[in-house]
């Protein structure tokens, strides 16, 4: 077995393997963390909004009658706590019940978490009390059209381009839905798409595919006409409208 030998400069230490010959051993390297390590970097965007939550909770620790749980809610929303902000929002609103903004934050948390339907009752009970809101109407709008409740789309979304003229996503899904299926004018299909024959899915997301964004709006239409329920045609027409929206709205 080999003899440790000390290191001249006493650091790692050699093995004397055989007669006259020195091997230098490797230190051990440890995998642990060192505790004087700094922490990882948070990014900024979570920097801010862990910085906007601690602001409000401050002051919602300084006067718990505050509204500043509303704000709150839709900090940890938007910070993907969507857990947090219907929690705070229910109790809130328990509280308030008359508070239409938390009403809307609290849609919009549900519609985070994958449930439509009770985003779509929140939104209805701020509306049914009396609220003239773009952006519930807005909202509402989407929740319609989603579910190819095509006719109460086009309710809401016109009741938010009405109160809001800015509101330019809302007047461009309107002219695409008013459409009913209608090419437009000028389109190089209108030949094609005289009757439905190529009014079909695949035809659709061909043209979704080539850019015909308003064509492929106007497929995906007639497909709801016949068939409400037709997932992929909603989802089509989800990503026909985006489009358009995007090109209009330019880079």
């Amino acid at each position: 077995m080999g003899q440790d030998l000390p290191t001249p400069d006493g650091g790692t230490p050699a093995i004397l393997d055989a007669p006259g010959a020195a091997v230098t051993v490797a230190p051990v390297v440890s995998l642990a963390p060192r505790a004087d390590a700094a922490a990882p970097a948070m990014a900024p965007g979570m920097a801010e909004d862990a910085a906007l939550i601690r602001r409000y909770e401050e002051r919602l620790a300084r006067d718990p009658m505050s509204l500043a749980w509303a704000p709150l809610a839709d900090a940890h929303r938007k910070a993907g706590r969507t857990r947090e902000a219907i929690e705070l929002c229910r109790e809130g609103l328990s509280r308030f019940p008359q508070y239409r903004t938390a009403r809307l934050v609290l849609a919009k948390a549900y519609l985070d978490a994958g449930d439509a339907g009770a985003a779509l009752a929140e939104i209805n009970t701020a509306l049914e009390s009396g609220a003239r809101d773009a952006e519930a109407h807005r909202l509402a709008g989407e929740l319609h059209r989603r579910a190819g409740r095509l006719p109460e789309a086009i309710a809401h979304l016109g009741e938010a381009a009405r109160l809001d003229p800015s509101d330019r996503e809302s007047r461009l899904t309107l002219e695409s839905l008013r459409g009913g299926g209608r090419v437009p004018d000028g389109s190089l299909l209108a030949g094609l798409l005289a009757d439905d024959t190529f009014a079909t899915f695949t035809f659709g997301a061909l043209c979704l595919e080539q850019g015909l964004a308003e064509e492929a709006a106007q497929i995906f239409l007639r497909l709801l006409a016949k068939g409400p329920g037709h997932a992929r045609a909603r989802e089509g027409l989800d990503q026909a409208l985006r489009t358009k929206t995007q090109r209009r709205k330019g880079p």
